[in-house]
């Protein structure tokens, strides 16, 4: 767990999810009940088709925005709305001083707070209103929203502690066998053309496949696609985020080899370039267009840039007045502990005031937005990828990292839940495991690492615990780790050991009995992340926020040397990173918009930025070069994937199939040529491959 600040709002690092400014008000809910039903496919829709329907199904970001994770309506859809709205503030972890918590046993007592009885209408009028702590959400929840978490409310399942979370509805992957391709070329193909005569290039065209997997390809200049070849069957045909375009969706399409598809024919949504604000298209855009759509000074929206450890999406779909602004803000720059309920006294900062005002003005319950102008599509190299989307048999775990194993298997930590698996990519098959509760600490793991022995290893950030799992035993171990306020991102060295840093110094740790065997002084208090050569002779890390943010370091480990670079007065945000084949340690640039690189000989820092809109609408949590020197990065408040050559300044930016590319944590399997890139998506909660041709 990191202890530091950030650099504009500042927050502790971790503690929020991906959508917690977006409202923090009722309770929390603890999911454990059977799966859900998978929902009946909507009918198929053709662009062709004049009002036939507005939104395809299978679009998660819309799903998202309208709480259908888990169902339609009722006490599931509560539960989704109570995950995202409430339970950061209503669960067992917060402390004594915030005296609304828990709520599962709401509808069991006699009174609220406010002394009147406990009834729906009451609990709803609560809901609306808010109170001194809470915002009032009587503009950003309809009735039949607050209907049904008062539903949940009442159900044995309330209230979510990240114990056992729901089950996902999209997971079909052990229930329909079916394998999942590796090829890049050979499958179905066809051609997109636009009615209006557009363009028809970087065009995202999908197939589902009944195990629920997500295969991606994009059209070139000629609006021509393919598919790699797949397993012979009938798959979902689709658009994969149309945006400008009118949905198009086909069911039961029969795919054998490279069959040759029917011609697909868009209609845009819009006869200009400008598209309509409606909740639906503002869905299917990046908190990086919505910001740069969004009026404000560059100040404000430099202030808002500093809400970087979760995804702009979900803050800025909210609508609230003033007051409850002021709440959410204050809460956000005050709130202590990994629920953010202990709240440091003191008055509003400046930049609390900046930042709250401006989104009192442009997300204000009567504001209306400007039409909205997405970023173009992607051209050339930048269409020449397949992105594939593995669903996880559980959501709303924020899962948090990925490491591949030597089988090709493909680990994941979840931030939030006791919950952590392994993918099988071959099958989409996942296998889970329940990491047991550390008594008086919430769930959530951090960093995940494998090693030679093919065991995970978990940071539990909250407990300060190191955990394990055997996946031929099914062994788990919890190791408590010596003297940490927090423990997050470690590193494993090829001979076994952990390396942490705080305090000024670099520890090398036993993970079998937590204790530290041997430190090395450093300059700055800690650094963000902890990263070890292939070879495991050097470490490495960067200090992102604080007096500090500016920073660099470099150990060689068997030396004890140390090699120590800042920028001056320019920061450097240097965070998350991996060292290059020519040892130069590298790291995502945070809320600089750049990807950083130590230069060992030349004793410097340098820093590189992506062509295109910079500042404010890219930030990378980390970076990770791959075995040709190439680096490779997500922008976590937008939906690209950006690879960078150093040697030539080429940039590839890889968009992906929905409005998310938010990784914090890249693994790069080098053995493949092209080599190929993993991530867990932290906004979406899928895990995602990129292969691409070159």
């Amino acid at each position: 767990m990191s202890r530091h600040k950030l650099l504009a709002i500042v927050i502790t690092f971790g503690m929020v999810f991906a959508y917690s400014i977006a409202g923090m008000a009722l309770s929390a809910s603890r999911p454990a009940g059977p799966a859900s039903k998978s929902r009946p496919a909507p009918q198929q829709s053709h662009a062709s088709d004049a009002g036939a329907i507005q939104v395809d199904d299978l679009e998660r970001s819309i799903r998202m925005n309208t709480y259908r994770i888990l169902a339609d309506s009722g006490p599931g859809r509560g539960e989704n709305i109570y995950y995202f709205k409430c339970w950061m503030c209503h669960n067992k972890y917060t402390l004594a001083e915030n005296p609304g918590v828990p709520l599962g046993n709401l509808y069991k007592r006699s009174t609220l707070l406010s002394g009147d009885p406990v009834t729906d209408e009451n609990v709803a009028a609560a809901i609306k209103n808010g109170n001194p702590l809470m915002p009032s959400f009587r503009t950003s929840l309809s009735d039949s929203d607050i209907a049904d978490v008062i539903a949940y409310l009442k159900t044995p399942k309330c209230c979510w502690e990240g114990e056992d979370p729901p089950l996902n509805p999209w997971y079909h992957a052990e229930t329909n066998k079916w394998p999942v391709q590796n090829a890049l070329t050979g499958g179905a193909r066809g051609v997109v053309k636009i009615a209006s005569g557009d363009p028809a290039e970087g065009i995202m065209v999908q197939l589902v496949a009944p195990n629920g997997v997500r295969t991606t390809v994009y059209t070139n200049d000629e609006g021509k696609y393919e598919f790699p070849k797949m397993q012979a069957g009938a798959y979902i045909l689709r658009i994969a985020n149309p945006l400008e375009l009118k949905p198009y969706r086909r069911d039961g399409v029969r795919i054998d080899g490279a069959t040759q598809l029917e011609e697909i024919l868009l209609e845009r949504v819009s006869k200009t370039e400008d598209l309509p604000a409606t909740p639906e298209i503002e869905a299917q855009m990046s908190g990086a267009e919505l910001l740069w759509n969004l009026t404000g000074t560059n100040q404000e929206k430099r202030i808002f840039v500093g809400c970087n450890c979760h995804s702009w999406s979900q803050i800025l779909r909210n609508r609230y007045d003033q007051r409850s602004w002021n709440v959410l803000a204050h809460r956000m720059l005050h709130g202590e502990g990994a629920t953010l309920i202990h709240q440091r006294p003191g008055p509003p900062t400046p930049n609390e005031l900046i930042v709250r005002d401006w989104l009192a003005r442009v997300r204000a319950p009567e504001s209306k937005d400007p039409v909205l102008r997405p970023f173009p599509r992607p051209q050339g190299a930048a269409t020449r990828v397949v992105v594939t989307e593995y669903e996880l048999p559980r959501v709303l775990l924020h899962a948090h990292d990925v490491a591949g194993d030597a089988q090709g298997n493909i680990w994941y930590s979840s931030h939030k839940t006791d919950n952590v698996g392994r993918l099988d990519p071959r099958t989409g098959i996942v296998t889970q495991w329940t990491l047991p509760l550390v008594p008086g600490f919430m769930p959530g793991t951090h960093r995940v690492a494998v090693d030679k022995n093919g065991v995970a290893w978990f940071s539990e950030n909250w407990a300060k615990t190191l955990a394990s799992v055997d996946p031929k035993t099914g062994e788990i171990t919890q190791v408590k780790v010596e003297g940490k306020p927090g423990f997050g991102n470690f590193a494993l060295a090829p001979d076994g050991f952990i390396w942490f840093n705080e305090t000024h110094q670099i520890e090398k740790i036993d993970p079998h009995t937590g204790k530290i065997v041997k430190t090395y002084p450093m300059y700055t208090n800690d650094s963000y992340d902890n990263f070890l050569s292939p070879d495991g002779k050097f470490w490495a890390g960067g200090t992102n926020n604080g007096p500090t943010a500016n920073s660099a370091e470099m150990l060689n480990i068997e030396t004890g040397e140390k090699l120590e670079v800042n920028t001056g007065i320019q920061i450097d945000n240097a965070r998350r990173g991996g060292f290059d084949p020519d040892g130069n340690p590298w790291y995502g640039g945070g809320i600089t918009g750049a990807l950083i690189e130590l230069d060992v000989k030349a004793r410097r820092i340098r820093q590189f930025y992506p062509p295109g809109p910079g500042e404010p609408y890219r930030q990378f949590y980390e970076a990770q070069p791959d075995k040709n020197g190439e680096v490779w990065a997500g922008n976590q408040v937008g939906r690209s994937f950006v690879r960078f050559n150093p040697k030539t300044g080429r940039w590839i930016e890889y968009v992906m199939p929905e409005p998310y590319s938010f990784d914090r944590r890249t693994w790069i399997d080098n053995s493949t040529n092209p080599v190929t890139i993993w991530y867990v998506d932290n906004s979406g909660g899928y895990i995602t491959r990129i292969q691409p041709f070159e």
